[in-house]
């Protein structure tokens, strides 16, 4: 499974609190810490721009010249703002690159589509319209229909689609992990190419114990399809679920990865 870590989001105070006073010191060790735990993306979102920065723009190419110094992972440039993956996108300077995200606004697809096919990069595309998330498989997957052909009419390759069937928490819904796996496995099988990504923390949104069930999730999602996981790779329990979940649906031929991280003693229960 893929693994996109998620700790610089200026939505953790203390990571938005590092970006506005421009703290490389501690940017840089959550970047090269992310990536020995595992990730093998290493998503960047600079917020809104307040404090140091008058521009978002700004302080998402201040934020991508700073990860990309710190470690060799590809980044995944993580904005709703058009404006802001385009600056991104242009002191980028790696190959490989994801975009994080769009969804089946029209005016979101004419903005995002074409950066990511300039750039021939991976796009995270949300399972949604204009508005709110649907509450059905049958919604968000007419909304992946609609993203799937625009992308595909641009240049966009299926493959390199990675469609977020969204997470929304079981304790406001509990029918809701069953739609988003539903969801997952439907993708599957209409775009047997395109990959499945999702960040995890919604479902347990509200729920003591939150952690044992971001992971027992996890699980279930990589039986329905998932492909990638958007998650704090500093967890070393999730990490070994992680691991798990490969050795559980083929992923990891003759359990070696498994077996390698046990005698790491990276695996914890």
């Amino acid at each position: 499974m893929l693994i996109i870590g998620e700790k610089i989001n200026a939505s953790n105070k203390s990571v938005g609190q590092a970006i506005n006073n421009k703290d490389r010191e501690f940017l840089e060790g959550l970047a090269r810490d992310q990536a020995a735990a595992g990730a093998d993306f290493i998503d960047v979102n600079a917020g809104v721009g307040q404090g140091a920065w008058e521009h978002p723009e700004a302080a998402m190419e201040w934020l991508v010249e700073l990860v990309q110094a710190a470690t060799d992972k590809p980044l995944t440039i993580d904005s709703d703002v058009p404006g802001v993956i385009e600056a991104a996108l242009r002191k980028y300077s790696g190959d490989d690159v994801m975009i994080n995200s769009v969804s089946a606004e029209p005016e979101k697809l004419e903005a995002v589509g074409p950066l990511a096919v300039e750039r021939q990069a991976s796009l995270v595309a949300l399972a949604m319209g204009r508005g709110r998330i649907p509450d059905n498989v049958e919604e968000r997957l007419a909304a992946c229909d609609e993203i799937m052909t625009y992308l595909t009419r641009l240049g966009l390759r299926e493959d390199q689609v990675f469609f977020d069937p969204l997470v929304l928490p079981i304790a406001v819904d509990t029918t809701q992990g069953l739609v988003t796996l539903k969801t997952i496995e439907q993708i599957k099988s209409r775009y047997p190419t395109a990959k499945t990504v999702m960040g995890l923390s919604n479902i347990s949104y509200g729920l003591p114990q939150r952690g044992m069930v971001n992971r027992a999730f996890l699980l279930m999602a990589a039986s329905a399809g998932l492909d990638a996981a958007i998650l704090d790779p500093l967890d070393a329990k999730m990490m070994s679920f992680v691991r798990v979940a490969d050795m559980l649906t083929g992923k990891d031929l003759s359990c070696k990865g498994y077996i390698r991280a046990h005698r790491k003693g990276m695996l914890l229960e």
